[in-house]
């Protein structure tokens, strides 16, 4: 049972979310949704939970401020922006500041509920128009000397689908191999890249030209 809590100042979204979440995956149980992050800690220590929904404007304590602590003192619990805000700002901050998914509010409750599934199996789940968003503006940067670290092709060709927002899920299933085999895939290109996440290996990837 994945254990997700909410952080909304909508208090009629925030209840839409449990409420489906609670009643439609029987994989998921919210325990608990909140408007703002000002007790952010007591909340992560007492109900411990395994993912977090955070909206970012909230008020007295935003969702960035509940992301940093988090990022800080659980970073093994991974947090999903979900917000209404498109602009780079707000999206390269929620990235810098250790967010592991980043969703727009309109994105289907299917999205979401494969989004929470997705970033506890290592993925970064974002809305397709981030996930754009992010690319162009990687691409715009000036790239690094072309390195490939000795990919095998296929090693790239799991790397170039999670660089284009798949999940391991939809990755598995164009190349038509499991999510296991994926996984493994995923070590050695850690191990070859140097990196410890998908945010950085996605990031490597796209500076440096490497698919």
């Amino acid at each position: 049972m994945i254990r997700l809590a909410i952080f909304e100042d909508n208090a009629l979204l925030r209840e839409q979310l449990m409420l489906f979440l609670n009643n439609v995956n029987q994989d998921i149980q919210c325990v608990g949704g909140w408007e703002n992050c000002l007790q952010v800690e007591k909340i992560m220590d007492f109900h411990k939970p395994d993912v977090v929904l955070m909206d970012i404007d909230m008020p007295e304590a935003n969702g960035f401020f509940g992301l940093k602590y988090i990022t800080q003192n659980q970073p093994q619990v991974p947090v999903i922006m979900l917000t209404v805000f498109e602009d780079d700002q707000h999206v390269f901050e929620s990235i810098c500041l250790g967010a592991k998914g980043y969703l727009l509010k309109k994105s289907s409750p299917e999205k979401i509920i494969e989004s929470i599934k997705d970033v506890l199996e290592g993925g970064s789940p974002m809305s397709p128009f981030i996930a754009r968003k992010v690319l162009e503006s990687f691409s715009a940067m000036k790239a690094l000397p072309n390195e490939d670290y000795n990919l095998t092709n296929r090693e790239k060709d799991i790397l170039r689908s999670l660089v284009n927002g798949n999940s391991y899920k939809m990755t598995a299933a164009a190349l038509s191999i499991s999510i296991n085999t994926v996984r493994q895939y995923i070590r050695k290109v850690y191990e070859k890249l140097q990196v410890n996440s998908m945010n950085e290996a996605v990031a490597k990837a796209i500076k440096q030209n490497i698919v």
